[in-house]
């Protein structure tokens, strides 16, 4: 009985195996279909999405930005029973700080404590710690003690708040704030009326091209006198905006926004096709309010600030606690150019990817169609050519 093969000669006859593709034309209409069909959905997304959406012809850089803002307009309040806030605000009381990067905040009601000085009184009672005395229980007032939503540090004594209200006294700056809630409706609700320039500097370092919003083909008396409207095929590209348009094109109300403050954010997005002309590089601004409009904790937006003086050798501060609006600048965008080397690779990828049609249509035939074991038969040819090994010495010349 004649041995089989040995280990040593079946590796040897995988590792001088050789398989070549078969050309088979099936005339069959439905595997046909189905390759056309294939076909032609391949090419229609390597023209449609890879070139004509992504631009898969150019390359693309990234971009480098510079923002700074010019705010200008006049506000008075719209109310006579607030003391010492009823005067005329313009910006440099209102903007605060006058710079700042990628942004500005705009005052738009406030808390204002005149004329404190370090000394004692009494602490307000909406702290958030139990500050509530009387003349013979001061427990709650150990002296030395400072709590940190507090305004001063404890003397250990009790002090009038008001005429029936006792706190623990303080060593600090007196009186403190008197008010735990902002004015209602904002003080300076017409600073809607604001104007804000906004200069937006770009560049592609990849193209070395740069340009501005304040475009060059710009009229002076134009620049002077246009305001940003969205609707409006020129004026979407002016960069002055009022401060109310800039609120309502973020969906929000400018009376409620003032009120309590909060943070709006202006997108500038720049969309480049080098391709053609510069004068096709344009700005689009959008806004949307960044911070929770319903928070029901902490609400809105203030900090506090104040302005130092001093009378008859006694230092003296105005406290003020500021509720405005942040507006917040971001620049985003990209530029495209044409590149043979991005257009022949994707030319090639798509090629590739045609392949995808023939694996697909050879599945249908050899495992699908009801006569793939026919088609099995005509895809595949096993040629064995042992001659060659024996003359070589690889096979026994009893191997069959």
């Amino acid at each position: 009985m004649a041995e089989g093969p040995s280990v040593c000669q079946r590796i040897v006859q995988v590792v001088f195996e050789y398989d070549t593709p078969r050309i088979v034309h099936i005339k069959n209409k439905k595997v046909g279909l189905i390759n056309r069909v294939i076909q032609l959905g391949i090419i229609g997304y390597i023209i449609g999405w890879v070139f004509v959406h992504k631009k898969g012809y150019q390359d693309f850089g990234d971009i480098v930005s510079s923002v700074s803002t010019k705010l200008k307009g006049v506000a008075y309040p719209n109310r006579t029973d607030i003391g010492d806030l009823d005067r005329v605000w313009d910006i440099a009381g209102l903007v605060v700080p006058p710079q700042q990067r990628d942004g500005f905040f705009i005052m738009t009601n406030m808390i204002i404590t005149p004329d404190q000085r370090t000394t004692t009184c009494a602490e307000a009672p909406w702290i958030g710690y139990n500050v509530s005395c009387t003349e013979t229980d001061t427990s709650n007032c150990p002296a030395g003690h400072v709590e940190l939503t507090g305004n001063g540090m404890f003397t250990g004594n009790c002090a009038n708040f008001s005429s029936e209200v006792q706190t623990c006294e303080i060593q600090g700056w007196c009186p403190v704030e008197q008010q735990d809630n902002p004015p209602s409706p904002a003080v300076l609700e017409n600073a809607k009326e604001f104007t804000v320039l906004l200069k937006n500097t770009i560049s592609f370092p990849l193209f070395n091209f740069t340009k501005r919003n304040i475009l060059d083909d710009y009229d002076p008396g134009y620049l002077k006198n246009c305001r940003f409207n969205n609707s409006d095929p020129v004026d979407k590209y002016c960069p002055i905006i009022k401060l109310d348009t800039m609120v309502k094109e973020a969906n929000q109300d400018f009376t409620a926004l003032a009120e309590q403050g909060g943070i709006i954010g202006i997108s500038i997005t720049w969309d480049c096709n080098l391709d053609y002309s510069s004068s096709h590089c344009l700005p689009k601004y959008s806004f949307t309010r960044l911070d929770k409009a319903d928070s029901k904790v902490s609400p809105g937006y203030n900090f506090r600030y104040a302005r130092y003086y001093r009378e008859n050798g006694t230092d003296y501060r105005t406290l003020i606690k500021a509720y405005g609006i942040r507006f917040d600048v971001v620049v985003s965008g990209r530029a495209g150019k044409f590149n043979i080397i991005p257009l022949t690779m994707n030319i090639g990828s798509g090629l590739a990817l045609l392949g995808v049609a023939t694996i697909l249509c050879d599945i249908v035939v050899l495992y699908l169609l009801k006569k793939r074991y026919f088609y099995q038969e005509k895809k595949y040819m096993m040629v064995d050519d042992d001659d060659d090994l024996k003359g070589y010495g690889l096979l026994d010349s009893t191997t069959k």
